[in-house]
């Protein structure tokens, strides 16, 4: 008879047993369970378990990648023993042995040599199909992997770079994303060492195949070890060397990547001339920029007036992260923005050292993440909002507060309408218009820290800040993102000698020193 998926039937009796014993078998989505009653005893054929992926919570949907990864390794299995078939796939056969044995080589650690002996023997694609469905898993389940299976994850990374694999440096990317600023816990520090490690020990071949790798890399390290050399603690001071080695040795040995990146080298460099190895960087770079022997590179203002790549705002920011920002920016409606607010600080800012994100956030926003003019004439909340609510978010004020500021005006310094995108400077500019009705002290603090950077960000450089700051609040104003800069100049309710620098500014492009300093920025 047959119940649900329950079903009891009569088993044929053995010759030495005067008896009729039942089994009944069980089956359960990739578990199939099998029990002898008359004996009361297991039966000889073996249950068939998959081991999972990831760590999933009971209300949890389990994820469709994990699903597919799994029917294909028990449909497979038996052909994923010695001696392999020798018959070629078809494509569908192959997508699906490639799924099988990725599975198993991240849930079957002492047999994975195996299982990549086997890969090796059947590809034929050049490691794509594998690489894609790898890419996959690190972009959407990271953090939910098994300890064991991130391990996996690491060494078969290593083994695509070894083979220079179709898409490894999509995968390395991907990876690097997956660390989270801020975050000091041992799993974090864990991928972090590793990465660092595995960007060193393949420095040669990244460096000839894939070098915008290293400058991935560079980028994400610097900015990981501003937050790293703010902590003291045995299990950091290993790790903080390889950091630093890292970095120092593509600055010292490969300049070239580093003019790649554009002016948030710069932007990310300044947290660290508190490090002795990154003091005397910055003192080359301001003084003996011929130390570094890149062909064309004459100084620092070089770097200041190339734009960065919206691609290197998204490496520190967490796929996660940049679905749930994705989705506020474009599908809730101004008004109804707090709750998804407050669900996101809960979610990924819940403790003071993850208020470092912040920055990052910032710079996302204002980089990466550009509406099309639908969403801009909509309803949907605006991105300067997000962002001034971010501004009032911190729990005291720091130098995170101060950064964050200036992620937000960094491109306004060293604008150029040929070069840079209008788009990066329009949300601090509509930030501060906003806000002059009902939260005018937002405003007067924004243009009071601007007027701040003009007499301290770099002196030896300002008068290419002053001409950038010039030039984007013109633009903005010919653009008519604002209808008039007289919405700032002439507010009754904005401070008089702000309003005078600001004057001050646009017409003459000299202003004088304002009065005031933002303590633990320069």
């Amino acid at each position: 008879m047959k119940t649900g998926r329950l079903k009891l039937k009569s088993a044929k009796p053995q010759s030495t047993e005067p008896y009729h014993s039942l089994s009944l078998v069980i089956s359960f989505p990739f578990l199939y369970l099998r029990f002898s009653f008359g004996k009361v005893k297991i039966s000889s054929l073996p249950f068939i378990m998959v081991p999972n992926l990831t760590l999933t919570a009971p209300h949890e949907a389990e994820n469709q990648i994990e699903i597919s990864l799994k029917q294909s390794l028990l449909s497979l299995q038996p052909s994923l023993k010695p001696p392999f078939s020798l018959t070629i796939p078809n494509p569908d056969e192959y997508i699906q042995l490639n799924h099988a044995i990725l599975h198993a080589i991240l849930t079957q650690p002492h047999f994975s040599k195996t299982h990549i002996k086997h890969l090796h023997a059947i590809i034929t694609d050049g490691y794509a199909s594998f690489l894609n469905i790898l890419l996959n898993i690190a972009h959407h389940l990271y953090p939910k992997l098994l300890g064991s299976v991130k391990h996996q994850l690491i060494w078969v990374t290593d083994e695509m770079i070894r083979v220079s694999g179709i898409g490894y440096d999509a995968l390395l990317i991907s990876l690097l994303r997956q660390i989270v600023g801020g975050d000091f816990s041992d799993d974090n520090l864990w991928l972090c060492e590793k990465l660092v490690t595995l960007l060193l020990d393949k420095w040669d071949c990244l460096l000839e195949e894939v070098p915008h790798v290293l400058c991935s890399g560079l980028y994400v390290f610097l900015r990981v070890l501003a937050d790293h050399c703010r902590v003291n603690g045995e299990k950091f001071e290993s790790l903080k060397r390889l950091e630093v080695h890292f970095c120092v040795k593509i600055v010292r040995e490969e300049f070239h990547l580093c003019f790649k990146i554009g002016r948030d080298f710069i932007r990310l460099l300044q947290d660290l001339v508190h490090v002795p190895e990154f003091k005397s960087i910055w003192k080359d770079l301001m003084l003996n920029p011929c130390s570094f022997n890149t062909l064309g590179f004459s100084g620092v203002s070089q770097i200041y007036l190339t734009r960065t790549s919206s691609r290197y705002a998204l490496l520190r920011i967490t796929p996660e992260m940049e679905t749930q920002l994705r989705f506020l920016l474009t599908h809730v409606k101004l008004g109804h923005q707090k709750r998804h607010l407050m669900w996101f600080t809960r979610k990924f800012l819940n403790e003071p050292d993850k208020e470092t994100v912040v920055v990052d956030i910032v710079r996302f926003i204002c980089c990466a993440h550009h509406p099309p003019n639908e969403i801009i004439q909509s309803d949907i909340v605006p991105r300067w909002a997000v962002i001034g609510w971010l501004l009032t978010s911190f729990r005291k004020k720091s130098y995170i507060e101060a950064n964050a500021k200036l992620a937000l005006f960094y491109d306004w310094l060293f604008f150029d309408e040929k070069v840079d995108n209008i788009m990066n400077i329009e949300p601090a500019i509509l930030l501060m218009v906003h806000s002059i009705t009902q939260y005018v002290e937002m405003t007067n603090t924004l243009l009071e820290f601007l007027l701040l950077l003009v007499d301290n960000y770099d002196m030896e450089h300002k008068d290419i800040i002053v001409k950038g700051l010039s030039s984007a609040f013109r633009f903005l104003e010919s653009k008519s993102v604002i209808q008039s800069l007289d919405i700032l100049t002439s507010c009754p309710t904005l401070s008089p000698s702000l309003k005078e620098g600001l004057s001050r500014l646009l017409s003459s492009g000299k202003p004088e020193s304002s009065k005031g300093f933002l303590p633990g920025m320069f």
